[in-house]
């Protein structure tokens, strides 16, 4: 049984202390957008008793407004006084979402998480490590304060100052992350211009996937104060890469990494193999979660990095799992797929149940494939056996209802509310004229 590292004493003596009058009580919606309830201080006690009660009805894909009425359980480990405000200080806390009837609310992402790791504890495993990469890019703000299409810096691939403008950006929100309790691996310019990552340390699921959320509030605040927008859309600009979220993960049985085993020719164990032949397996069924909008299908496109193919490689970057090269209790797989616009919740619990999935069937892991795919023939990758991710989000959509794994991984409550969030997307953006058909056909025609 994990032990709280706050105590609710603690909490309001913290907030006693640092002249906390605020606290905004965070979950996320099934779409990914974090929302949240602000008390005052003075209401505090009762939230940590889980008295506090919020209008379901009005959160995307929750519930109809005849069963709103729904409970914020705080996770005290979550308590944290945001640095970036000196007068009427803000905290918050992360909550997980209950009916009045005291059960879980299955349309919960952070929930829906937490069930896929109960299955995988059943299994014998004791803790999923993550380690998120989130990718963003920094555009220029007008005088009213609204994004522009203009980037910050004309940078390239870990290029710095004064090429990268938006170094002092990344510094501060990276000083603004320490002080919030991350620990920060790296910091550096990405391939296109105007392209940001900060990794952080690798925590357990829920905590990484709660760290993610508080990765993007931090890194819109913080850019917003330098006059920049930072945007974590997948594919913002045409022509240069686009913005992944690549997922390291390993599986832990006590203190051991359940992937590791130092007598196979690559330190990977049979478990870790049958978790990436699970993942290969559902990979085209889970992209709609981990690959959730319209605009991620067009980061996954041969020749801008960013996986297309479901394949796997010790070292090649071009398939969609790739293993890094530290051994030991590092050993772990990179899935490169998922973009920084998934519901983190869901896209861990997705690809954890895949990857179980694979474990409780022993499915058998095809050979790597060491070969760059982009300039392989199609002949040459179904030779290989190498099929492609869905190439948009219809075909992704229908990939999910066919893939039975994955829809139970969501559970029914969430699988039809987001099902039919996205068919809504894609129907206004199939019925939608593009300035580029305009281009192509106005005078054509």
């Amino acid at each position: 049984m994990t032990v709280n590292k706050y105590t609710k004493e603690d909490i309001l003596r913290t907030a006693k202390e640092q002249n906390v009058r605020f606290i905004r009580l965070q979950f996320t919606d099934l779409l990914g957008t974090i929302k949240n309830v602000e008390i005052p201080v003075s209401q505090l006690e009762k939230a940590l008793d889980n008295k506090m009660m919020f209008d379901g009805s009005s959160i995307e894909g929750y519930v109809r407004i005849e069963e709103s009425d729904m409970y914020l359980y705080p996770d005290l480990d979550t308590w944290v006084v945001f640095p970036w405000v000196t007068e009427d200080r803000v905290a918050r806390l992360i909550c997980d979402i209950y009916l009045p009837d005291g059960r879980p609310f299955p349309g919960d992402p952070r929930g829906i998480l937490k069930t896929a790791l109960k299955e995988a504890e059943e299994m014998g495993f004791t803790a999923m490590n993550v380690g998120p990469e989130p990718e963003f890019f920094l555009f220029k703000t007008d005088e009213k304060g609204n994004p522009t299409m203009e980037l910050n810096d004309q940078g390239g691939y870990f290029d710095l100052a004064p090429t990268d403008l938006g170094e002092n950006c990344r510094r501060e929100i990276v000083l603004t992350l320490e002080e919030m309790g991350f620990e920060i691996e790296a910091s550096h310019h990405e391939v296109a211009p105007g392209q940001h990552e900060i990794d952080f340390k690798y925590e357990s699921a829920v905590k990484a996937a709660d760290q993610i959320q508080t990765f993007k509030l931090v890194v819109k605040t913080i850019a917003r104060q330098h006059g920049l927008h930072a945007s974590f859309m997948p594919k913002p600009l045409f022509g240069v890469n686009g913005s992944g979220m690549h997922c390291h993960q390993s599986l832990f049985s006590g203190k051991e990494n359940a992937f590791y085993d130092e007598n196979d020719k690559l330190g990977l164990s049979a478990t870790a193999r049958y978790y990436m032949a699970g993942i290969l397996k559902h990979a085209r069924a889970f992209a709609a979660i981990t690959n959730p909008t319209v605009n991620s299908y067009k980061r996954l496109v041969p020749g801008y990095e960013a996986p297309c193919y479901v394949a796997w490689s010790a070292s090649n970057r071009s398939p969609m799992i790739r293993i890094p090269a530290s051994r030991g209790l590092s050993t772990r797989v990179e899935v490169r797929n998922p973009d920084p616009a998934a519901n983190p919740y869901l896209a861990l619990a997705v690809m954890l149940k895949a990857g179980l999935d694979g474990i409780k069937n022993k499915t058998q892991l095809p050979p790597p494939t060491d070969r760059n795919i982009y300039v392989m023939t199609e002949e040459e990758r179904e030779e290989q056996g190498i099929p492609s991710l869905p190439v948009d989000l219809k075909q992704a959509l229908d990939e999910l209802l066919r893939d039975d794994v994955i829809c139970d991984a969501l559970g029914e409550h969430a699988l039809a509310h987001f099902y039919e969030l996205k068919e809504i997307e894609w129907d206004i953006y199939r019925t939608q004229v593009h300035a580029w058909e305009r281009e192509q056909y106005l005078t054509l025609y």
